[in-house]
């Protein structure tokens, strides 16, 4: 999923829209699919292959953003008798649906996830199924992977079990709507007890050094014939419900680790250039930054409804840089060993992608490996045959949507400054050219904008951290990207 959270509110019409529209005509991958492969998806949307056990007794809901459709996890919460609690996740069993070596798994390998834009989105699967037949809408009986985790009173897993399970969910929700009822106390207990496990499973995570990056998302919106930029703080319901998909994800690494096969989500630890980058961009924005503290507990303590707050969650997304994809394999332990360091280090656990498969290609196949994991069995061999790969599949497919993500955000701040050209801001330096001293990257404080700096080569060379005043000298939406030379 996108690391930068971007929301355009605007006419269809507008010079901001055409713009974003020709930015997914220029990515070749399009809303529109190949014909065979959307013969196979209403197909397949008619006759799924529908698991034995039925759940659809257990009365799961969803919690996702107002209007989703693609609805991969549903979640039922309850108390044990003896104490701690039990939770039923169910992830959409895409398996169900997609048939290997057919056209539509070919196009899925060619799209690899979901692309995000400010207005819309270029989904990983035809929407008979991304949003209709494999989605958990509710009042809909639905072939899934359901998980079930018996966590003790301070919210360790004690006890996992994975299955594939018809599933039927009662009631689709979002998180404003989560948030007002367990606030008010007129939620459920189902629902109420996500204000019990979340920050359990929160606590866990900091006592392990985890970090979790609530991200603000940013909204931008057109008043009076200009474009203006807004932050939306996350709710705290977001993160409860982000940690049961975390959990899920550590499961699942923990199942194939143990089972000799899978496919990891690795992260190294941050470099301490990273970190001297972060502490000067804090000094910058005035955060508070004591000697000592890791910046894990530095992020914990940020406000992301604070403008300058926000701007630093923006920077910390650097951490996240160098991500990838670690297959194993035990019948090939000298090609695809099991990793020696199998940790995810934002987690601080080994971790995998498994929640999403409706926008993420890798899911389908861990959700299989799982499978396989918890019944003692050998995976299936179609999966097994495409762990080499895979992991180059997902890098192309996170590269692709990276620079979607980053032309989207030089789209929206061109946008932003579109007219005011030639006025002055306060900004800091972000990063410093190695061969051009004068030359960099500076982020505004408001609005928050990234942009390119360009110096007299005879002027001052810039200092990364350091604040300094600079003039919006180009700004354009759709052809130019923001730039600017020290005031």
């Amino acid at each position: 999923m996108p690391r930068r959270k971007m929301h355009v509110t605007d006419a269809d019409g507008s010079p901001l829209r055409a713009a974003l529209r020709r930015l997914r005509e220029d990515t070749g991958v399009t809303e529109d699919f190949p014909a065979a492969a959307l013969a196979e998806a209403e197909q397949a949307a008619r006759h799924p292959r529908l698991p034995a056990h039925d759940a659809t007794g257990l009365p799961l809901f969803t919690i996702d953003p107002p209007g989703a459709k693609d609805l991969d996890q549903a979640m039922y919460l309850e108390r044990r008798a003896g104490g701690g609690y039990r939770v039923h996740y169910a992830i959409a069993d895409v398996a169900a649906f997609v048939r290997p070596g057919q056209a539509l798994d070919a196009e899925t390998h060619r799209r690899v996830m979901t692309l995000y834009y400010p207005d819309g989105r270029v989904p990983l699967h035809p929407g008979v199924l991304g949003e209709g037949a494999a989605s958990l809408l509710p009042d809909h009986d639905r072939p899934a992977l359901l998980w079930r985790f018996d966590l003790d009173a301070d919210g360790r897993v004690a006890g996992t079990d994975v299955r594939r399970a018809l599933v039927r969910s009662r009631a689709r929700l979002d998180y404003a709507g989560v948030q007002h009822a367990i606030d008010a106390g007129f939620a459920e207990e189902p629902l109420a007890l996500l204000r019990e496990i979340g920050p359990l499973r929160e606590a866990l995570e900091r006592a392990r050094g985890g970090i979790s990056l609530n991200v603000p998302e940013q909204e931008i919106v057109r008043r009076d014939g200009h474009y203006a930029l807004a932050y939306r703080a996350p709710l705290p319901a977001e993160g409860w419900n982000a940690q049961v998909s975390l959990m899920t994800g550590m499961a699942a690494a923990d199942l194939m680790l143990r089972s000799g096969t899978g496919i990891l989500r690795t992260l190294p630890t941050a470099s301490e250039r990273a970190v001297d980058r972060l502490r000067r961009v804090a000094h910058a924005l005035g955060v508070t930054w004591p000697e000592g503290m890791p910046y894990g507990e530095v992020i914990r303590a940020l406000d992301p409804s604070r403008p300058r707050h926000a701007a630093f969650l923006q920077e910390c997304t650097a951490l996240l840089r160098g991500a990838g994809y670690t297959v194993f394999d035990r019948e090939r332990p000298a090609e695809r060993p099991v990793p020696a360091d199998p940790g995810h280090a934002a987690l601080a656990a080994p971790y995998t992608h498994c929640t999403a498969p409706l926008r993420r290609l890798a899911d389908r196949y861990t959700g299989e490996l799982c499978l396989a994991a918890a019944r003692g069995a050998e995976p299936p061999e179609w999966v097994r045959a495409a762990l080499d790969a895979l992991p180059g599949e997902m890098e192309t497919g996170a590269r692709r949507a990276g620079q979607v993500e980053r032309e989207c955000v030089d789209l929206i701040e061109a946008a932003l400054l579109r007219d005011r050209v030639g006025q002055v801001f306060d900004a800091y330096v972000v990063d410093v050219q190695e061969d051009r001293p004068t030359a960099g990257t500076v982020h505004l404080y408001e609005p928050a904008v990234i942009g390119h700096v360009e110096g007299d080569g005879d002027g001052p060379p810039l200092a990364p951290g350091h604040r300094m005043r600079v003039r919006v000298i180009e700004a354009d939406p759709g052809r130019d990207k923001v730039w600017f030379a020290p005031a």
